[in-house]
């Protein structure tokens, strides 16, 4: 069984309203959760205090035990700063330079061995 950190969708038409759960990958997005760890209302200001709820700790125990956060609930997690940020990855260009990868910080853009 392989769980997820996502959103599930709440509210009415028009009007989105998300909490951020734990279940199943293979449960329905609006489906059987196994924890609610919080919410997310985009339709709340960008600087509300409102907009976004969370339960740190559950969140830090859940991935320490190997729950995997979608790629939504990972960039809320990065702002909020429980998650580093990915990698990225830069490939050489067509110009004939070498075409290895390369793995680079995305805060300072250093490369990184």
């Amino acid at each position: 069984m392989t769980v997820k950190i996502r959103l599930a969708r709440f509210g009415c038409k028009n009007r989105p309203f998300y909490r951020v759960v734990v279940a199943d990958d293979k449960s329905r997005r609006d489906g059987k959760q196994i924890e609610v760890l919080g919410f997310f209302d985009p339709l709340q200001g960008k600087d509300d205090a409102n907009r976004v709820s969370l339960k740190f700790d559950r969140i830090k125990y859940w991935i320490s035990v190997g729950a995997q956060p979608t790629d939504s609930v990972e960039n809320m997690l990065f702002r909020a700063g429980l998650v580093p940020p990915r990698s990225m990855v830069v490939v050489g260009s067509k110009n004939g330079e070498q075409s290895t990868n390369h793995h680079v910080s995305p805060i300072t853009g250093e490369i990184l061995n």
